[in-house]
């Protein structure tokens, strides 16, 4: 499910804008904060979509972010993350039924 208000969701909510603006080895501290956001596509959206030059969005760098937008300038980032997550969130299963269990 896409969250239209993600950024009250965001794990960096609480966190100082200077640990997600870094340069070098630090980006791969800021994108660490990043992966287990539980809005972390919205967040990459959002920075794509606008094309947001600095900092880490949705545990991407600028630099990171800028080779998508050169493969896809065109690219409606929402819908394409959006699809993405759809296609890879697993089939629910089924509970096994009482026959079918065996002792």
């Amino acid at each position: 499910m896409w969250v239209e208000d993600w950024t009250p969701r965001a794990a960096c909510r609480a966190a100082q804008p200077d640990q997600l603006f870094v340069r070098g080895a630090e980006q791969n501290k800021a994108k660490q904060l990043c992966a287990g956001c539980p809005v972390r596509t919205e967040c990459l959206a959002e920075a794509l979509d606008n094309q947001i030059e600095w900092g880490v969005w949705g545990g991407m760098t600028e630099r990171e972010r800028r080779a998508l937008l050169r493969r896809r300038p065109n690219a409606s980032w929402r819908s394409v993350l959006e699809a993405a997550r759809t296609q890879a969130a697993p089939a629910p299963v089924a509970a096994p039924r009482t026959a079918d269990v065996t002792v």
